[in-house]
């Protein structure tokens, strides 16, 4: 039987990130504390150091992942709507008739 991974919420990520970057607590101390690995603390440390700057980011509503998300989505709806028509039109080609057809 395979063991799952332990997953972590963001706010929880975020109490331990916080408290490393702070430095009153080592990240040995924090990862006994909390009883994660002291890799995960120092990653954790990492991201919220590099994404910090973001919330201060003025005009910036969407962040870059959110915006990639979007566009591929938005390409996939494309893709799914080409796939659509194609269909209702090879159905009323063959005297087939679809259910939903607008």
């Amino acid at each position: 039987m395979k063991r799952k991974r332990k997953q972590y919420s963001g706010a929880f990520k975020a109490k331990v990130g916080l408290e490393a970057i702070t430095g009153v607590k080592t990240v040995a101390q924090l990862a006994r504390e909390y009883e994660v690995h002291p890799m995960l603390v120092s990653q954790w440390k990492g991201i919220i150091r590099e994404r910090l700057p973001e919330i201060f980011e003025k005009g910036k509503v969407v962040g870059d992942d959110s915006e990639r998300t979007i566009a591929s989505l938005h390409q996939k709806i494309g893709e799914l709507t080409v796939n659509l028509d194609w269909l209702k039109k090879k159905s009323r080609q063959l005297g087939l008739s679809l259910r939903d057809e607008n």
